[in-house]
């Protein structure tokens, strides 16, 4: 069984240019901060890495952001960044705290096992020192295969239906401030508070704050322990629009629960209707 959530620096130093292994570089940042994170990565990267974009490979029908696509869209633009079905996917991103487990989850939800986060991101690479290069050439085009796995997505719907049933938890990666709706949310238009029966766990809590790097297993469980998540009952993770929810669930994959979905929609759907109940 493919055990390799996260690698460290060392790790991908000693395997990078190795048969199979391939590095993707997946940032993506909100549109209030202004990076272009595809220009950050044609200025340096990971030797050999390609640029996964959260917001093109996506459902493009969709209005809101950066939706899944479907399985012909997702095989087509990763088989355009020269990927194999047996690759070892490397997911990283510019902050190290971000977008890369986006990256993680959707590999896996379009059914590729062997897909890692590298542990710190871009920050980790460049302190353990490793090298940059600038943008190059094109890859050859692959031909992949996907096949979603519907137990690891859920859509508007299902979340209405655990309101009443309440038989998953959802957790919310935002802020408390946003959670709480004393905060506002980036997007505009989009009503303040949370998801009625949701419980709060700010996805940086799942992080060192001084290097970046994922805690440990044993720390993990405190602070999952803590924001209320028990064995025993399944968990759907949310946040602003899909993005940081997928650290939820990678952390929750490192220490052992594989009952973990993503809403996709998260708030960007939820707070933007006016139909879907909302607790503040």
């Amino acid at each position: 069984m493919f055990q390799k959530t996260l690698v460290n620096a060392e790790w991908l130093a000693t395997n990078l240019g190795t048969p199979h292994i391939y590095v993707v570089d997946g940032s993506w940042h909100l549109p209030t901060l202004g990076r272009d994170p595809r220009t950050e990565f044609a200025g340096q990267h990971i030797p050999g890495a390609v640029f996964f974009d959260v917001d093109q490979i996506s459902d493009d029908e969709n209005p809101l952001p950066h939706m899944v696509p479907s399985e012909e869209k997702f095989a087509t633009e990763v088989g355009a960044l020269g990927i194999k079905n047996e690759d070892h996917i490397i997911a990283y991103d510019a902050t190290g705290v971000g977008s890369a487990a986006r990256v993680w989850w959707m590999f896996r939800l379009f059914g590729h096992r062997r897909v890692s986060v590298l542990d710190g991101g871009l920050p980790a690479w460049v302190k353990s020192g490793g090298s940059l290069e600038s943008c190059t050439g094109a890859p050859n085009t692959t031909k992949y295969a996907a096949r979603l796995n519907p137990d690891l997505l859920r859509k508007l719907e299902d979340l209405l239906g655990n309101i009443k049933n309440n038989t998953e938890l959802v957790l919310d990666a935002r802020t408390p401030g946003r959670y709480a709706g004393t905060e506002p949310e980036p997007r505009p238009g989009l009503r303040g508070g949370h998801i009625p029966k949701s419980l709060n766990l700010p996805f940086l809590d799942l992080y060192d704050v001084d290097t970046h790097l994922m805690k440990s297993g044993k720390q993990l469980r405190k602070v999952f322990s803590k924001a209320g998540v028990e064995d025993g009952k399944s968990v759907v993770a949310s946040c602003g629009s899909g993005i940081t929810a997928c650290n939820l669930a990678l952390a929750l994959h490192i220490i052992g629960r594989n009952d973990v979905a993503v809403y996709d929609g998260s708030w960007s759907e939820w707070g933007a209707r006016k139909d879907t109940p909302v607790k503040q």
